[in-house]
């Protein structure tokens, strides 16, 4: 939710700046970490050292936690609060009596500084210190900046001046990377030729949330298997065909060494004193768009609840979370939360492209009504997985009794699932207490055993793609245009058809049309081009006009944000 919403609510930087914070080494002693588990950095953020982990993912061993995972319906192109709900649900969970965590993405400066805005909650829902948060933190984006790079010099100098070294320039996958949207570098040609200009070839940049690299970084358990997946990640192919790796250029010591303490988990604090781990970011339309493995598993050995969430709607980051998270990381959720608001029912029943969010709040409870599909659409989508779903309404200010009541009745007598209004963000833990209640009575009731997975390990690569444009995105199939046959092929030869796929596909729809609004029927997806993403242990398939290098908009966030000669920031958010 964001403050132009509010009528003169407050902003999150006026909230985050008036909150008062307690030292970090304060706020995790009564979780059984000490000071000798912590690397401090200043007085409220903090790494946990490897001998923390280890420790408390041996403590988690001996415990039943319970997995509850925050996903939304379609946003809007705003978002729709789903790390509020997050941060709020963890904070209400030990308000009402239970030990929770919470573990969210660190933000990506591209749509800090362009649009979206960042990924540290918001009103009396959020982590802090929230500008940290949202700008430099503790490095950990500028670490993997470095090493995709080096990664990428490493192998452009070998490119230039090994003889011997066999590479098809044509055929080279590695880009540069950035954390910063530039739309201008989408594209580019490197090398000018001769001795010091290096060999010309065709390359573009990314950014450094869409990269292989920071998939690795949130899939890895240890310093050890970071190591083993940066040295299998393909980088290029000779003349033959065959994977050149980032061990083949020398690589795999250098970038995991720049990332030793980035793989380290960071710690902070709610509003209202909760812990939570801020760690990795990878977007969920393009990789698997959820935080790491190594603080989701460290998480539940320190409380009975870890809440964590997963990017953009769940036809994206939950359908990634449950086919590809939970598989390669050996979990079972036993919730889901799936974040509605009237915006966005509004939106999608007003077939609103581009969004007028002025015109969406004029719009009545008929065109709310007509936005159900969406909705329908996501929860029959959760229940498919075996899971628990029970439904946020997060309540705007312009939302009237009415329109609230129509969602809830709708949810409850049509879809028959649990839904709780939420309004965490204006009230903290206190506005969160019926949809926690709600999370708790769902995962009592749950079965663990009914969890499943859309679609087996040795399924064809075509058969997996086809489940999730089917199953999930309301496909009648999926068309295979460009190099996807062949890509198929070499993927199969290279021994990787038995990895889950990551569909990237657009955010803005179910569908790869982002105009197509509701639960589009009637059309085909379109995969135009496939690759291993080999140190993640996953195929990446591409939809659409997805782009892995945003540009900024005409008049972007960036250019209403300030900071005053005593530090005091201005803007953001």
């Amino acid at each position: 939710m964001t403050s132009e919403d509010d009528g003169g609510f407050p902003t999150d930087y006026e909230i985050a700046k008036d909150a008062e914070k307690e030292p970090i080494k304060d706020v995790l002693e009564p979780w059984g970490i000490d000071n000798d588990d912590i690397e401090l950095y200043g007085d409220y953020k903090a790494k946990l050292s490897h001998d923390g982990v280890d420790r408390l993912r041996d403590n988690a061993e001996n415990k039943e936690g319970n997995l509850v995972l925050v996903t939304g319906m379609t946003p809007t192109p705003m978002g729709e609060g789903k790390t509020v709900t997050t941060v709020g649900l963890g904070q209400t969970l030990n308000h009402v009596g239970e030990d929770a965590m919470i573990a969210i993405r660190e933000p990506s400066l591209g749509p800090v500084f362009g649009v979206k805005g960042g990924a540290a909650g918001g009103g009396y829902s959020q982590v802090l210190p929230m500008e940290d948060i949202n700008l430099h933190f503790t490095g950990d984006l500028h670490a993997l900046t470095s090493a995709h790079n080096l990664i990428a010099a490493m192998l452009d100098a070998k490119i230039s001046q090994d003889e011997e070294f066999d590479v098809d320039i044509n055929d080279v996958a590695w880009p540069r990377a950035m954390d910063m949207n530039e739309r201008a570098l989408r594209d580019i040609v490197v090398g000018l030729g001769g001795k010091s200009g290096g060999t010309p070839r065709e390359s573009r940049f990314l950014l450094t949330a869409a990269s292989e690299l920071m998939a690795v970084l949130c899939l890895a358990e240890d310093l050890g298997d970071l190591k083993e997946r940066i040295a299998s990640i393909i980088v290029a192919y000779d003349t033959d065909g065959d994977p050149i790796t980032v061990d083949d250029v020398d690589a795999t010591g250098p970038a995991a060494m720049l990332l030793k303490d980035a793989i380290k988990p960071n710690l902070v604090q709610t509003i209202e004193g909760t812990p939570a781990f801020v760690h990795g970011g990878p977007f969920a339309n393009i990789a698997h768009g959820t935080n790491s493995l190594i603080a989701d598993k460290t998480a539940f050995g320190m409380g009975d609840y870890l809440v964590t969430e997963a990017g953009f709607g769940s036809d994206l980051g939950a359908e990634k979370f449950m086919n590809i998270v939970c598989r390669l990381g050996d979990m079972t959720p036993n919730a889901v939360v799936l974040v509605s608001t009237v915006r966005a029912l509004k939106y999608h029943g007003m077939g609103m492209w581009p969004a007028d969010l002025e015109e969406v709040k004029e719009a009545g409870v008929d065109e709310l009504e007509a936005g159900f599909a969406n909705l329908d659409k996501h929860v029959r989508n959760l229940q498919k997985f075996g899971v628990p779903v029970v439904v946020a309404l997060n309540r705007f200010p312009d939302d009237t009794d009415e329109e609230v009541q129509a969602v809830l009745d709708h949810c409850r007598e049509d879809l028959g699932v649990r839904i709780a209004e939420s309004n965490v963000f204006a009230e903290g833990s206190e506005g969160g207490v019926d949809l926690a209640e709600n999370v708790v009575e769902a995962v009592d009731e749950g079965d663990e055993d009914d969890f499943d997975h859309l679609y087996p390990d040795d399924a064809p690569i075509k058969e997996k793609i086809e489940t999730v444009a089917t199953e999930v995105y309301g496909a009648e199939g999926v068309n295979f245009t460009g190099d996807a046959e062949d890509d198929i092929e070499r993927l199969n030869d290279l021994g990787f058809d038995d990895a889950p796929v990551c569909l990237s596909k657009t955010f803005h729809s179910l569908s790869d049309d982002p105009s197509k609004k509701g639960a589009p029927s009637g059309w085909e997806l379109e995969v135009r081009e496939l690759y291993p993403s080999a140190g993640a242990g996953f195929i990446v398939a591409l939809t659409g006009d997805v782009l892995d290098m945003p540009g900024l908009p005409a008049t972007p966030a960036a250019a209403g944000m300030d900071i005053d000669e005593d530090g005091n920031i201005s803007g953001l958010f």
